[in-house]
């Protein structure tokens, strides 16, 4: 009975998501690739007199792909596709370059980065005191604060949370106390018992007063939330937008997906971390064994490059100017070293900066003992693996947390080609058996980590909205370890005999894949 009652649950939520405007929007897109496909037979007739024309366009798309600026592994991505369907490759190339909405957007960022300018600016007794401490980690504080506009702080509490189920409980309790204003910027909203819970706090506070701002990533309509969804949380008094919403025409847009997790109250209290907004992130319910996430709280000055952060996304589309300072971070008066330093970042697809990468090849090339790692996914470019490999032959212990039940299969086949190749370099790898890993950490030498929303993969370093949070010198970087060394209790360590008893259907997967890998 209980079976039929899921199947037929599950087939009125098929022929819900086919019927409603979503389902359109991925008729038109679907019928959108058809399209493209379908160009060769409906040129068939005049080929022979546009083979020339197709050549050279093609040699010229090539020449531009190979003089373009980005990672090498999308140029032989976009190159392959180009010489395997040179008609389709070509066309779709040119078309996905010259979308105006990407051009848009990176012009929108730029603009609001120097609006909020003033409000991120580097306090130099902050930069004199963490080069007194560790030159290299002043480097980086160089980095993120001139380049990118990202200060480091002092003078801010961590509270890292080792669990989603440890941050929802905090979160709920910090959410209930707001007085001011709310922003929530997530990737995955689905109803159920967590969004349900901060549903009816939001309801509440927007009632009372106080400033709820909410936003989700366009994707959740596909399946999770409905499309109008914005205007029924604004009839409770909740502003909302759905960022990068899917529309029925294909574009680089559409590949660079907002997928931050970022929580701040009153300016005073911030969450960011791997912890999205649905109950298997809390361990409510189970997808894939159990769930491993980690996120952290910030109480103090950093809170301030949060909001920041929040305000620039949430006003992408958003027409005028913002009054920033109606949401600025009370600052300590008084310094308390033992806190150490925390740098909030952010990393763009628009950018040409690919910030999330270079704090963690920071990390690595730093490391005098240990560099402790936890991902989901290992889809890796040329300079992560060598750098990873490089960092274990020079003696540092590199060991790497992955899951040992998979998330998304093909995700997991193309993360078993890099397995040989890590392994023989010196690079310990672990799968943590009780289930799925969705933490996204780096921890060093018991001084540096890093917690945040950045998997090792090319769609979180290369293509996707990102966050994170570097901490220096902090208490709670032995938690993270302490955390670490748990999990470590129980996990397989894969070896390089099982590597290569795989199957062949696994190695064949993987190795095809892995030729669009830039891509998944």
């Amino acid at each position: 009975m209980a079976k039929n009652e899921a199947a037929g649950a599950a087939k009125k939520g098929f022929f819900r998501i086919i019927f409603s405007r979503t389902g359109i929007i991925l008729l038109l897109i679907l019928v959108q690739l058809g399209l493209f496909f379908r160009i060769p037979y409906y040129l068939g007739d005049y080929l022979r007199y546009m083979y020339g024309i197709l050549i050279i366009l093609e040699v010229i798309v090539i020449i531009y792909i190979i003089n373009s600026e980005g990672n090498p592994a999308f140029k032989m991505t976009w190159m392959l596709a180009v010489i395997a369907f040179p008609i389709v490759g070509t066309i779709f190339y040119i078309y996905a370059k010259t979308q105006p909405g990407t051009q848009f957007i990176k012009k929108r960022l730029n603009k609001l980065k120097i609006e909020t300018d003033p409000y991120m600016q580097q306090e130099e007794d902050v930069v004199a005191a963490i080069w007194a401490s560790k030159s290299a980690n002043a480097n980086l504080s160089y980095y993120l604060s001139h380049q990118l506009g990202f200060p480091t702080y002092r003078n801010t509490e961590v509270k890292y949370f080792p669990l989603g189920e440890y941050k929802f409980k905090c979160m709920v309790s910090e959410l209930q106390q707001a007085r001011k204003f709310i922003f929530m910027e997530y990737f995955i909203v689905e109803e159920g018992y967590m969004w349900g819970t901060i549903l009816s706090i939001l309801k509440r506070k927007a009632s009372d007063g106080v400033e709820v701002r909410f936003m989700y990533d366009g994707m959740c309509a596909i399946s999770m939330l409905p499309y109008n969804y914005p205007e029924q949380l604004k009839k409770f008094g909740i502003q909302c937008h759905m960022s990068n919403a899917v529309r029925p025409f294909l574009s680089t847009i559409q590949n660079n997906r907002d997928h931050r997790k970022i929580c701040v109250i009153d300016g005073k209290v911030g969450f960011t971390g791997g912890v999205n907004i649905g109950d298997e992130y809390i361990n409510r319910k189970e997808r894939f064994g159990h769930w491993k996430d980690t996120a952290v709280m910030l109480k103090g000055d950093a809170v301030q490059s949060l909001t920041m952060m929040f305000l620039q996304m949430w006003d992408v589309e958003e027409g005028g100017s913002e009054n920033y300072r109606r949401y600025l971070t009370p600052k300590s008066r008084v310094l308390r070293r033992e806190l150490g330093y925390v740098i909030p970042y952010a990393d763009s697809p628009f950018d040409n900066e690919n910030v999330g990468e270079e704090v963690y090849f920071h990390i690595l090339n730093h490391a005098k003992k240990y560099v402790h790692i936890m991902t989901p996914y290992l889809i890796l470019d040329n300079e992560m693996i060598t750098t990873l490999t490089r960092v274990a032959k020079s003696g540092i212990e590199v060991m790497i947390i992955m899951p040992h039940i998979p998330d998304k299969w093909y995700a997991f086949a193309v993360a078993k080609t890099y397995y040989k190749e890590l392994i023989e370099g010196g690079v310990q790898i672990y799968e943590y058996t009780p289930g799925f890993v969705h933490a996204k950490v780096f921890i060093s030498d018991d001084d540096t980590a890093t917690v945040g929303t950045i998997n090792l993969d090319y769609r979180s370093l290369y293509l996707h909205f990102e966050c994170g949070c570097f901490i220096y010198n902090n208490a709670e970087i032995d938690k993270i370890e302490r955390d670490f060394q748990q999990m470590l209790a129980r996990c397989r360590k894969v070896t390089l005999i099982e590597v290569k008893e795989r199957t062949l259907l696994t190695k064949i997967a993987g190795q095809v894949l892995r030729l669009i890998a830039p891509l998944m």
